[in-house]
C-alpha cells in the first residue's frame, strides 16, 4: 500500500523530546517549525513483540537497524535544498526525491547496525544519536531538518499531545517501509521509505540518519514491496555469503558524460570480486528510473573486470544519478550513487 500522503517535512528544529520506556513502541519526538509547526515521531525500538512464529522477542531483537552518513552525497540533495519549508508532497515514483533503501543508492545494507532506545550514560543509545545531530541543528540557525514519512494532520481544533501546538500537524513512518513481518505487511510499498536528513550550511555538510525494523526483509516486489520468499531479513551487518549477493560484483566506476554526445557513449565497468567465476547471464544493470539493461551472457572470471556499452533507453546522466546491479535472481548486488558535481567534467571516468 503506497502511503496516501508520503513527502518530505522541511524546516527549523526548535525543540526535542525524549519519549522514553516503558512506552510500548517509543519514539523520539521532534518540533519542526516550517511556517506552521510540525512533530516528528521517530520511532526508537520495535513495537512488534512476537515473531511471525507467535513467540515473544528478545527486547535486542526489537532494536533498531540504523546506519548514519556523516558527509552524505546524493543526486537528491539539490531538489531538497530546493524545496520550501513545510511539508512537501513527494510522489512514490523513481527518478525523484522519494526514497527507497533498497533501489535508491541510499547506503550499504551492510553497515546498518542495532543500538538499544535507551539506556543510563551518554552517546550509546539510538535517541542519544538522533539527539546529537537534533541538537546542533537547533544551535546552528542556518540549519535545516528534512524528515521523510507519512503525514498526519492537520489536526483542526486539537493540539498536539507533545509539544501542545494547535492545530496538531506532523509526520510519522520515519523508517523503512517495505519488506515488512506479516504484521504490517499492509503498510508495504516502494519509492515510500522515511528517513532523517540534517543540511548543515556552515559545514558544507549533509547528515543522513536511516532506520529499519530487524524483522524487515531487504528483498523486495518491485511493485508492492512484499518481502520476496525465501531471503534473509535486514539484519545487522549483513548476511553470510551462500545467503546474500551483497559485493559478489562490484560497480567499480563509470562514464557518465563522455566527450560529445553521450548517447552510446556511457559505459558502466564490474569487477567481480569472488574465488569463482561468474556467469552474467541474465544480470542487469538498472539506472535512476529503473530502467534495465542486461549484461552480455558471458563469464567474467574471478578477480577481471568487464566495461558494459549503455545503451538506450538506459541512461546515466549528467545531473547525478544511481546504478544498481542485480543478479539472475532479481536481487540487488551492489549500487551506487554520483552527483551533478561528480559528473561535471567531460570524459573523465567516476571511480566508486
Amino acid at each position: 500500500m503506497t502511503f496516501k500522503h508520503y513527502g518530505v517535512l522541511k524546516g527549523r528544529v526548535v525543540d526535542s523530546r525524549r519519549e522514553g520506556l516503558p512506552d510500548d513502541s517509543p519514539h523520539y519526538q521532534i518540533h519542526v517549525n516550517a511556517a506552521g509547526d510540525f512533530r516528528a515521531a521517530v520511532n526508537v525500538l520495535s513495537g512488534q513483540r512476537r515473531d511471525e512464529d507467535g513467540k515473544p522477542l528478545k527486547d535486542k531483537d526489537r532494536e533498531l537497524l540504523y546506519v548514519v552518513d556523516e558527509d552524505f552525497r546524493h543526486p537528491i540533495l539539490d531538489g531538497l535544498a530546493a524545496l520550501r519549508d513545510g511539508f512537501n508532497p513527494v510522489p512514490s515514483k523513481p527518478g525523484g526525491l522519494a526514497l527507497d533503501f533498497v533501489r535508491g543508492s541510499l547506503f550499504d545494507r551492510n553497515d546498518l547496525r542495532t543500538l538499544p532506545p535507551d539506556v543510563p550514560g551518554k552517546n550509546n543509545d539510538l535517541e542519544d544519536l538522533v539527539e546529537h545531530y537534533t541538537q546542533r541543528a537547533m544551535n546552528e540557525q542556518d540549519s535545516r531538518i528534512y524528515v521523510f514519512g507519512d503525514r498526519w494532520g492537520p489536526e483542526r481544533g486539537k493540539r498536539d499531545k507533545v509539544f501542545h501546538f494547535e492545530p496538531g500537524d506532523g509526520i510519522h513512518e520515519v523508517h523503512m517501509n517495505q519488506g515488512n513481518a506479516k504484521e504490517h505487511e499492509r503498510e508495504d510499498g516502494v519509492w515510500q521509505d522515511g528517513g532523517l536528513i540534517f543540511e548543515f550550511p556552515a559545514a558544507g555538510r549533509w547528515v543522513a540518519i536511516f532506520l529499519a525494523f530487524q524483522s524487515q526483509k531487504w528483498h523486495t516486489d518491485d511493485k508492492t514491496g512484499h518481502a520476496l520468499p525465501g531471503v534473509p531479513a535486514a539484519r545487522p551487518g549483513g548476511a553470510p555469503a551462500a545467503e546474500e549477493p551483497d559485493h559478489d560484483l562490484r560497480i567499480a566506476a563509470a562514464l557518465v558524460n563522455p566527450v560529445g554526445p553521450d548517447q552510446g557513449r556511457e559505459s558502466v565497468t564490474l569487477i567481480n570480486t569472488t574465488a569463482g567465476d561468474v556467469d552474467l547471464t541474465d544480470w542487469a544493470i538498472i539506472d535512476s528510473v529503473q530502467q534495465p539493461q542486461r549484461l552480455p551472457a558471458e563469464t567474467l572470471r574471478a578477480g577481471d573486470a568487464i566495461r558494459i556499452q549503455v545503451v538506450p533507453p538506459v541512461a546515466l546522466g549528467n545531473r547525478g544519478g544511481t546504478i544498481t546491479l542485480v543478479n539472475k535472481a532479481g536481487l540487488k548486488v551492489d549500487s551506487v550513487a554520483y552527483t551533478a558535481d561528480q559528473a561535471k567534467d567531460e570524459g573523465r571516468t567516476l571511480v566508486f
